[in-house]
């Protein structure tokens, strides 16, 4: 089982014309705006590899931007404009994550670490660049299998500088050499540390993992069993749920602690917090996508309410035409997909 994509090598040395780059380097604030504006979702989408949150990404792209406005006499044009944005960003990240000093937290024996930090991101965010003349196929296409949560949360479980040197070798295609000039370390300590981080993501990700279908547009099937889940969620009808889920079902909440694993365990749960019935209310649902991934956002009505408020996004897995992993995410996401609060 691959821990990742096969790698395809993008030289990130090779410098490339970029208008306006000279004057955003000669202190042009409007052109620089314009210059790092190109770049912006994907850096997004880097940084949110890096740490695994969708607001600390968007904080991080932020300073990655502050800083190389403050740097940028010395870019020196030896790599691509935006190859100098990934250098800068790595190590925002890296240093942010150092401040921080977040670790995954260990679980109980028998059950899997969670990440209490996780968020969603957008699909419709991930598509910006689709229709950008400027925008080459790695910055107009994130593939499913370098976003999807499994693949965030085992990131989350390597080391810093590990998890960078994955990230840039093989999302990125960063050669081991440019890959060691970025880390400040050598080509020996990348090739050590991608084989140990390998080995780790490998213990991490879900089974059968390569054979999940691509992350392209939910075929007929896969949209039958959305409008399966949004019926019995909203009808709140549990056994209608438990039929469209896996035997080994998993459920989560971050950053809530805890995993339940087991179609029983999942619904004795959502029974004991009121599911389905009249004094916990009623649910409305809306289809989304997050992470190359089908979604479905909750809205609840409350017994005396006159409207439906945001209550969780799950995040599903579909696994042989079941749910077969959800993750659920709180209200405060929600606007990170553009949804509104209240319906």
């Amino acid at each position: 089982m691959s821990s990742g994509p096969a790698r395809r090598h993008t030289s990130m040395t090779t410098t490339t014309t970029e208008p306006h780059v000279e004057a955003a380097v000669a202190g042009d604030e409007a052109a620089f705006a314009r210059v790092v504006a190109r770049h912006r979702r994907e850096l997004q989408v880097h940084c949110y590899r890096l740490l695994g949150s969708f607001e600390d990404a968007e904080d991080l792209v932020q300073e990655t931007f502050l800083r190389a406005w403050r740097r940028r006499d010395t870019y020196a044009g030896r790599a691509s404009f935006r190859a100098w944005l990934y250098r800068i960003a790595t190590n925002a990240c890296l240093d942010a994550i150092d401040r921080r000093g977040r670790e995954v937290p260990q679980p109980p024996p028998g059950q899997t670490a969670e990440v209490p930090w996780l968020q969603p991101f957008p699909d419709e965010l991930l598509e910006d660049r689709a229709g950008d003349e400027q925008a080459g196929p790695e910055e107009a296409v994130v593939a499913r299998e370098t976003i999807e949560l499994a693949y965030l949360v085992a990131l989350q479980h390597l080391p810093p500088r590990p998890r960078a040197a994955l990230v840039l070798r093989d999302v990125l295609g960063w050669s081991a050499k440019e890959t060691a000039a970025l880390l400040d370390t050598s080509v020996a300590s990348v090739n050590s540390a991608l084989q140990r981080a390998h080995a780790t993501m490998q213990r991490h990700l879900p089974r059968r993992r390569l054979e999940w279908a691509a992350g392209v547009d939910p075929g007929a099937a896969e949209r039958e069993l959305l409008a399966r889940y949004v019926r019995a969620s909203e009808e709140g009808d549990g056994p209608a749920l438990a039929a469209l889920l896996t035997e080994d079902v998993r459920f989560s909440m971050p950053p809530e602690p805890g995993t339940w694993t087991g179609r029983d365990a999942v619904l004795a749960l959502w029974q004991s917090g009121g599911f389905g019935s009249e004094d916990w209310g009623r649910l409305r649902c809306v289809v989304t996508r997050a992470n190359r991934q089908p979604a479905v956002a909750c809205y609840v009505q409350r017994p005396g309410d006159t409207q439906s408020r945001a209550l969780a996004i799950d995040v599903l897995r579909i696994e042989d035409g079941r749910v077969a992993d959800i993750v659920t995410f709180s209200g405060p996401v929600f606007g990170h997909f553009g949804l509104p609060a209240v319906l």
